[in-house]
């Protein structure tokens, strides 16, 4: 979304805070007078809907308890004055019971009704009307426009027809003061002129630097100078609109302007940490259309991802519920539904697209689903429409599974609101998708009808609505079964034969290497050039910036299919990773290209290169594509990304105008030449290249807003003509780089397109450029024609489709007005878009027969290898997995530790020892068990600085090593000797336990294998000086575990052992040891045989390491702490005996 409206309460604080401090527009663009800017008065008073109040006096600036005052709803409404919204010279205790009467009450304004739940309040300004004026600035294609009228206020009439207009053409100079004074204060006092000269030159650096795209002043308030003063400036009325794109550059500028604190500082501070100072711009939806609730979380959902959401409720007790697939393709399903008669049961416009990951779909569905299930089920039914066009990219069964999620929760609300369900779909893997709708439909007990991309888009509407359409057309709606296979299965690469294997002995003894299968291509720059009507034919290259490996395999692809000499990419531009060569296949074979951090150095290596397919962020798309325009070799460029601010976009096709540069985009797909070049992923997956006859050119040249209705259009195209000859989106934003005309008016001049299609829509008048020129001759094919959006007239609201653009202006803008005025021009333009395949067939055929089109045989492609990586995806192919791990997930919505999901984690607080037991023992152990494990975690976590673990680790620090190698120099000295007693105190204890040994039998077969035995012995504590470590384990297991026969057991060999030396007691080490064996064999959750294994295989161990470690790394942080220096140890403290030198030594024999 770019151009969105905001509150007048904003806009004033935008230009009470900006007038005065943005940057001029242009050097010369000073202020002459010692101009008075006006002052930030404005107090905004909100409703509370739960507590039925209005925003609290503690609340509000001091002014407004001693003005005079304005009060009127700021809610985005026109001629509040004359719908009775305006209270005029009123104190606060007169202006706030006329708000509280209003406020959450719903009005009605001309044929809308809404809640009023926001409102202004301001200082009343007695004027005479003499001094009122009118000033809008408004932004189209072109440049921007400064409107004037001498004459303002309520009944200033109509201003198109009245206003003095001064046009600043994008990229020329900024007009001087005598050329606005001259141009638009014809009419205005010449002591007042150079006021305002001032005023409009900071209102249009404010409206450039802040990005507004509409500013509207009315009246515009001049005062004559008092005491020898200078004129005084005051706005009244105001309305504005931003560019929501530009929230990146000017969002910290619009947060500041609506921090309070900055123009009073004894204003209320927000409580809520934002990102920048002050808080965030505030996008109020139109009125009459609050948002709900389930709006509003789809509104937030769509804000924390790169893919889009968009919901509108339009009629909550609707019948006719839609979940669509595109934003072209979400209008064309309104369209269809309102062509038939049935807007006033369309319950909902929105649509989902850009890859959304299987949980977005699945919160989007569930709050559509839950929409349509609300309330007493509807005697008639419901319908839900799961739409789509051909997707390019997306993979469908992937986001249908999200969808499935949904329904099935669903399932018995379904059931009783008698919903019937019918999907139509294609694009990536669309069978799969279909066949699981199809199956779900015979287990969820809903009737659920399915149907491709051989149906055409809307061709389900009809079916669904009960219509019956044999009578005017021929197709019938294939249902598609679940069986159905997804075409070319048999494309997965085939194995090279044996003479082409990496590692084949040749017949003259040479191996086949892995660089013999790397094809090289041999390049040179095409003599003569292209013709201006022809920007890419067979022979075209590019330079594609940005790592987009997806994008560019697709394009290499398409070029084998199509029978290319040399892959139409040439190199790839990547500023941030530094030079290196990228790998991918032509056809069965590998090729290499190459990757550059800057344009220039890639032009001066590819000098047959003259197209940038870019790919860079909204972000940087604009300079990057500056640098593009550098180049004289560079003649075409394609702009993928979305939410490219406007005024960027407008700067980069009036710069690319000037250099004769062909821009397509910002916010496409990109375009297909079929049998020479694709820009992007254009044309969808190779199924639906091949499928759409994309690899070969046909004869019908299309212009298209729509990247996914541009896939529907090639697929129409292949089943009704011969085919595309050359198709391009031209991006859904307000400003795209060329429109429809500029494409159009080359088809013109190819003798090889014979027919074009032109696909419109709603918003903008970029088809009536068209319109005159097949009026004026300049065009003269036959052109089939369809604007879509006519569903828009049937909306109470204002509703924003999927496209920035798709919103009309005026009656001129609407789709009825140019599908009529098409008609009218002599284009074929079908009745209902269901109608246009057979206009397009009837169009065609027309030319076949005058013998201007001549049907060629149809050409085999080369089979294109599936990618393994999709073919895996497909289900098609198997491989044995490299590694088996059974013990945690991160693949689904949620991360999983042996099948808990880590939010259940913390919520049922299982702890650390919780999080051990499942990750190393894949199961959950009971409380005691857990505690248990935290335990030793405690115990074992340090035993001071002097240990061998902890001294590795604090020398390894001092030598000026990180944590890293400082903890594991600490953790390698772990064993035997060190730490790493535990697993043996087990296995040794348990042993003569399991083999009937008494404890005593035990010590002496240990002292007479002349063995110690691990777990017994202490240097300092004894019998009399016990381990109190040792003493709490013994206390804690005797009280919570449900058995303790091994501890007793150790005990017992203690008191054999101890009756020799008192030092010989159970440690720490033997203690945990045998309680843990303890724990393993007798809490129930393990078998003999699992705690036996979990023993032999080093688990108690693993407690020691994991302890200790915390231990360890606080030695390094310690350390690292008290900045110590490198140590040496003292050569005092190192016995050193140096072998004489008369002593015999073993020498190495050398043979």
């Amino acid at each position: 979304m770019s151009s969105k409206a905001i509150r007048e309460y904003d806009a004033k604080l935008l230009l009470a805070y900006w007038l005065e401090r943005s940057p001029p527009v242009a050097p010369h663009a000073t202020v002459k007078t010692a101009f008075s800017y006006p002052t930030a008065k404005v107090a905004q008073i909100s409703w509370d809907p739960e507590t039925d109040s209005i925003t609290p006096d503690s609340q509000l600036p001091s002014w407004v308890f001693t003005s005079k005052l304005v009060a009127k709803p700021d809610q985005l409404i026109k001629r509040r004055g004359k719908a009775g919204l305006l209270a005029l010279n009123k104190t606060w205790d007169e202006a706030k019971p006329w708000i509280a009467a209003r406020a959450g009450k719903p009005q009605k304004v001309e044929s809308i009704t809404g809640t009023l739940n926001n409102f202004i309040v301001e200082p009343f300004l007695p004027h005479p009307s003499n001094t009122e004026y009118y000033v809008c600035i408004t932004s189209q294609r072109e440049g921007d426009s400064i409107l004037f009228t001498h004459e303002g206020g309520v009944d200033i009439g109509d201003v198109d027809a009245k206003a003095l207009v001064l046009n600043i053409a994008v990229n020329k100079p900024f007009p001087t003061r005598d050329t606005i004074a001259a141009t638009l204060l014809t009419h205005v006092p010449a002591e007042k002129k150079d006021t305002l000269v001032d005023f409009l030159i900071r209102l249009y650096s404010v409206y450039v630097d802040l990005h507004f795209a509409y500013l509207e002043i009315n009246p515009l308030v001049v005062l004559d100078a008092v005491d020898g003063g200078e004129p005084q400036v005051c706005y009244l009325d105001m309305a504005a609109k931003l560019d929501q794109t530009a929230e990146s550059i000017c969002g910290p500028k619009w947060a500041l302007a609506r921090d309070l604190t900055v123009y009073d500082a004894a204003a209320t501070k927000a409580a809520k940490i934002t990102a920048d100072r002050g808080p965030p711009m505030v996008w109020p939806a139109p009125f009459g259309r609050d948002l709900t609730k389930e709006e509003a979380y789809i509104q937030k959902l769509d804000a924390s991802t790169g893919a889009s959401l968009k919901l509108t409720v339009l009629n909550a007790e609707g019948r006719i519920w839609t979940m669509v697939a595109g934003g072209g393709a979400s209008v064309v399903y309104s369209d269809a539904i309102a062509a038939h008669g049935f807007a006033h049961e369309l319950a909902n416009y929105g649509e989902y697209s850009g890859a959304p990951t299987e949980g977005q779909t699945y919160e989007y569905a569930k709050t559509i689903i839950d929409l349509i299930t609300r309330g007493a089920p509807n005697p008639e039914g419901k319908i839900l429409i799961i739409g789509g066009g051909i997707a390019n990219f997306t993979n469908v069964a992937a986001t249908f599974k999200g969808i499935i999620r949904a329904l099935k929760e669903y399932k018995n609300q379904l059931i009783a609101h008698q919903v019937k369900i019918f999907v139509r779909r294609g694009g990536p893997n669309y069978q799969e998708g279909l066949k699981a709708m199809r199956l779900l439909g015979e287990s969820l007990g809903v009737p659920i009808r399915v149907f491709g991309p051989d149906t055409h888009i809307t061709e389900i509407v009809p079916l669904a609505l009960g219509i019956d359409l044999s009578s005017k057309t021929s197709h019938v709606p294939k249902s598609v079964q679940p069986n159905t296979p997804p075409p070319q299965a048999d494309q997965v690469a085939p194995v090279p034969e044996a003479d082409q294997a990496v590692g084949s002995i040749h017949a003259d003894g040479e191996r086949t290497q892995v660089a013999d299968n790397i094809v090289h291509f041999q390049t040179k720059v095409a003599e003569g050039g292209r013709p201006w009507f022809r920007p890419f034919d067979a022979n075209t290259r590019s330079f594609v910036y940005g790592l987009q490996p997806r994008a560019i395999q697709g394009m290499l692809d398409f070029d084998y299919s199509c029978g290319r000499q040399t892959p139409s990419v040439a190199a790839m531009i990547y500023p941030f990773g530094g030079h290196h060569i990228q790998k991918f296949y032509w056809g069965t074979r590998e090729t290499l290209l190459p990757v550059y951090t800057s344009l220039k150095e890639a032009v001066a290596k590819h000098a047959d290169a003259d197209v940038v397919v870019n790919f860079a962020s909204s972000r940087s798309v604009y300079s990057s594509t500056l640098e593009c325009l550098e180049h004289e070799q560079i003649k075409a460029i394609a702009l993928i990304a979305e939410g490219v601010p406007e005024r960027h976009a407008r700067e980069i096709l009036w710069k690319a105008k000037e250099k004769g540069v062909l821009i397509i985009g910002p916010a496409t797909v990109g375009g297909i030449k079929p049998g020479c070049f694709r820009i992007g992923n254009s044309g969808g997956m190779m199924d639906n290249i091949i499928a759409s006859k994309l690899y070969r050119p046909g004869s019908v040249g299309y212009v298209s807003k729509s990247g996914g209705m541009s896939n529907e259009l090639n697929n129409i195209l292949s089943l009704v003509t011969n085919g595309t000859y050359e198709g391009i989106a031209i991006g859904g934003d307000r400003y795209p780089g060329t429109t429809f005309i500029d494409h159009l008016l080359r088809y013109e001049a190819d003798p090889e397109c014979k027919m074009l299609v032109l696909l419109g829509e709603v918003g903008g008048i970029e088809e009536y450029r068209v319109i005159e020129a097949v009026k004026n001759g300049q065009i003269k094919k036959p052109i089939v024609a369809w604007a879509i959006g006519t569903c828009a007239k049937m909306f109470t609201t204002e509703v924003q489709f999927g496209h920035a653009g798709s919103m009309a202006n005026g009656e001129a803008e609407t789709a009825d007005a140019k599908n009529r005025a098409m008609r009218e021009a002599g284009f074929v333009v079908p009745e209902t878009f269901e109608e246009l395949p057979r206009v397009l067939k009837e169009t065609y055929e027309g030319l076949v027969r005058a013998g201007v089109v001549s049907v060629k045989g149809e050409v085999e492609p080369p089979v294109i290898p599936m990618d393994y990586k999709w073919a895996q995806e497909l289900g098609l192919i198997r491989k044995p997995a490299a590694f088996i791990s059974t013990i945690s997930d991160e693949r689904g919505q949620e991360l999983l530790y042996a099948g808990m999901r880590i939010s259940d984690v913390f919520r049922e607080d299982v702890g650390l020892g919780g999080v051990v037991s499942l990750l190393w023992f894949k199961r959950r152990l009971p409380p005691w068990a857990t505690k248990f494990i935290e335990m030793v975690l405690m115990l074992t976590a340090d035993h001071g600085p002097a240990v061998s673990g902890a001294m590795n680790t604090i020398v390894a620090t001092r030598a000026g090593k990180d944590l890293i190698s400082s903890l594991a120099s600490g953790l390698l000295t772990i064993g035997s000797r060190f730490g790493g007693a535990l697993d043996e105190a087990a296995a040794m204890f348990s042993n003569a336990r399991d083999t009937g040994l008494t404890p005593r039998e035990f010590v002496d077969q240990a002292r007479k294998q002349n063995k110690l035995i691990s777990g017994i012995g202490h240097k300092i504590k004894s019998v009399n000086n016990p381990d109190l470590r040792v003493e709490l384990v013994k206390e804690y297991v005797r009280k919570n575990f449900p058995s303790h026969s091994l501890l007793d057991y150790a005990l017992a060999v203690e008191k054999v052992t101890t009756a020799k030396k008192d030092t010989l007691i159970l440690n720490v080490d033997g203690c945990i040891a045998v309680c843990f064996v303890d724990l393993l064999r007798d809490s129930g959750a393990f078998t003999s045989d699992e705690a036996d294994e979990y023993i032999k295989i080093g688990t108690l161990n693993g407690l020691f390491v994991l302890g200790r470690s915390i231990g360890f790394i606080g030695h390094h942080l310690d350390q690292k702490r008290l900045r110590a220096p490198l140590y040496r140890h003292p050569a005092d403290d190192i016995f050193i005996n140096m072998a004489d030198v008369s002593q015999p030594r073993v020498l190495g024999k050398m043979h």
